[in-house]
């Protein structure tokens, strides 16, 4: 890549009828932003006009047929279909559903062909995108197949990381899916991602119980004593800075989570739900382990504030400089590893 040329920054619209195209409208209607990325949305010109006219926006947009075609400093839209949605704000309506997964088709297809570098995805509704043709729990389950590697639901902020070893998984069945192979790749993801993403070189992890009291010595369940106990130590001992399990109900409140620099929660309230009250507004969702990168804000749809202009859109702007962030040095991390490689070879 030029290391001249702008990142180009794709963005999936989301649910129309949520609160996505307010939040990315607003952080690119500031035009500095244009100085850190070139911004690229997959939808319609026309989709885009009726968002603005009815947020009583002002925002001038380039139409434009694929996005290989992007133009710096401006903000460019991807014609993925010509008709005009009917926007019913704050209604989960199946045609949204159908026009979200058209949007994130379109630029995940454009991420694979490196035709835009990096991807913010707006909020969709796990519910109505679900067609025959789709049938995905959400964002991460559908990049995970598109793309390469192993994915991993990475919620970030400067200050605290949580991954999760199950995620859109029921509670009930969350134990019986954590297994020793889980485990072994969930930790050498994050290990990596923290290394090639965020550039931290010793990285330390602490793993959460599945049970309460990490199941207090086999009294409330076995799990903690019979899979995650075995595999920390095998890690550990191997050379991993690996730790736990740690009872999840202290862990955040005591600050225990400042000691380390990425915790695996067991599943998904266990680690979203003190994630979110420490940093809601200001957390990101990476989409950690793919050959791609890929953020989105920490909300959802927001139905109930869905049309009225007020949504606030400092996860989205975090979404996005998360993205440059990571695309950044990953590029850096690459290259270091690169030399490191050819110095090597030279060696022998």
């Amino acid at each position: 890549m030029d290391e001249n040329r702008k990142i180009t920054l794709g963005i999936s619209i989301g649910d129309l009828n949520g609160i996505g195209c307010e939040v990315a409208l607003k952080t690119f209607q500031d035009s500095r932003m244009l100085d850190f990325c070139t911004p690229v949305f997959f939808a319609s010109n026309k989709t885009i006009a009726a968002q603005t006219k009815a947020l009583r926006m002002d925002i001038k947009y380039n139409g434009i047929q694929e996005a290989s075609k992007a133009i710096d400093g401006k903000i460019n839209v991807v014609n993925v279909w010509k008709e005009i949605p009917n926007l019913q704000f704050g209604e989960a309506t199946e045609e949204a559903g159908s026009y979200a997964i058209q949007s994130l088709k379109a630029a995940v297809e454009a991420l694979k062909n490196n035709e835009i570098d990096v991807l913010v995805t707006a909020p969709i509704n796990k519910n109505n995108i679900q067609s025959e043709d789709f049938k995905f729990p959400g964002h991460t389950d559908y990049l995970a197949q598109e793309l390469e590697g192993e994915s991993l639901m990475f919620m970030v902020t400067d200050g605290l990381k949580v991954g999760l070893l199950t995620d859109h998984v029921a509670v009930k069945d969350a134990p019986a899916a954590i297994n020793p192979i889980l485990i072994r790749t969930k930790v050498r993801t994050v290990e990596k991602s923290l290394r090639a993403d965020f550039g931290i070189r010793s990285p330390k992890i602490a793993l959460l119980g599945i049970n309460p009291h990490s199941g207090d010595n086999g009294t409330i369940g076995k799990e903690d004593d019979e899979i995650l106990k075995p595999v920390i130590k095998e890690m550990s001992d191997a050379g991993h800075f690996v730790f736990g399990p740690y009872a999840a109900d202290s862990f955040f409140g005591s600050e225990s989570h400042k000691n380390f620099d990425a915790i695996l929660a067991a599943y998904h309230d266990q680690g979203l739900i003190p994630f979110k009250t420490l940093s809601f507004g200001k957390g990101v969702n990476y989409t950690a382990g793919l050959s791609k990168v890929r953020t989105s804000p920490d909300h959802g749809t927001a139905y109930e504030i869905a049309g009225k202009g007020e949504a606030d859109f400092g996860s989205f702007k975090e979404a996005v400089f998360t993205a440059l962030r990571i695309f950044k040095n990953r590029k850096e991390y690459e290259g270091l590893t690169e030399n490191i490689l050819q110095k090597q070879r030279v060696r022998r």
